[in-house]
């Protein structure tokens, strides 16, 4: 046996399967197989794919994938409302009660959160959420506690900034409040965990024909249909090639030179994530896409 359908076949269809990979790398199209072979519901795992305003620029599946098996939190969140991993957390909870849920994505923090636990820390007050955007990333810095300072990536303004507007609205540091984490909701042993470790120069050659395929699709238009809405700090907005393209569209550059940024940005992005899986998900299942995909 060879291909996706190999490893599809070698999965134990009564067991959840939990499928991580970098940007482009083939997860979905593993998750796909996993369905068709041995049933189940492909549940979305990508904190960007829940938007609504990107199905292109997002590779979310398609109408023709959807309609192969049941899939489930893709596309449902608009731009004005909250997201969160605690709503994620939430919202994935009933799939794991019913058919098998083979949950698939690139947001690591959403599989950490469903197999280690997830801090119950308050919602941020909007009064504060709009004080830590208009501080510089050095001043929240300075402003958090030793020891989520210690914890954290100070180079990710959003981690950064959750966990100043956390102390604040709290008093309490966000390492503190994890420290406290209730038990999981799918404990690893529980489940058929797979991660997807590409060779670097594979996946950026994939992430730069994808682009172009994306272009191809209508991602230009729906960065258009966006642009009256445009909020860059908006958690909607952080989806890789939308800030490129709507610059684009606003007249600071041309299409290549958009599309080039926008490439570069989905290599940098993946290479975090490669860094997120290494150092996290060591004892999942390793799995060679190149071998399997092509």
């Amino acid at each position: 046996m060879s291909g996706w359908g190999a490893i599809a076949r070698g999965l134990d269809p009564a067991r959840p399967v939990l499928i991580a990979g970098p940007t482009a790398s083939g997860k979905s199209a593993l998750a796909l197989a996993v369905a068709e072979t041995g049933g189940g519901v492909v549940v979305n795992a990508d904190a960007l794919q829940v938007y609504a305003d990107w199905r292109v620029l997002t590779a979310r599946p398609s109408a023709e994938e959807e309609a192969r098996a049941p899939h489930a939190l893709y596309g449902h969140v608009a731009r004005h409302e909250d997201w969160s991993v605690g709503h994620w957390l939430r919202a994935v909870a009933p799939f794991l009660e019913g058919a098998r849920p083979i949950i698939v994505g690139g947001t690591g923090l959403y599989f950490s959160a469903l197999t280690e636990g997830l801090a119950e820390i308050p919602a941020t007050p909007p009064a504060i959420r709009a004080e830590a955007d208009a501080i510089p990333l050095p001043d929240l810095v300075s402003g958090l506690d030793a020891q989520s300072r210690a914890r954290i990536d100070l180079n990710n303004r959003a981690r950064v900034q959750r966990a100043w507007e956390v102390l604040r609205a709290t008093g309490r540091g966000i390492a503190d409040w994890q420290a406290d984490t209730p038990a999981p909701l799918l404990p690893l042993a529980r489940a058929q965990p797979l991660v997807l470790r590409p060779d670097p120069g594979w996946l950026n050659a994939r992430i730069a024909r994808r682009f172009d395929a994306m272009l191809e699709m209508g991602a230009l238009e729906e960065a258009r249909a966006a642009l009256p809405h445009w909020a860059p700090s908006a958690p909607w907005a952080r989806a890789i090639g939308a800030p490129e393209l709507i610059a684009h569209l606003r007249g600071d550059c041309d299409l290549d030179a958009a599309r080039h940024a926008a490439v570069i940005a989905s290599r940098q992005y993946a290479k975090r994530q490669r860094s997120w899986f290494r150092s996290r998900m060591q004892g999942w299942r390793d799995i060679d896409p190149e071998t399997q995909a092509g």
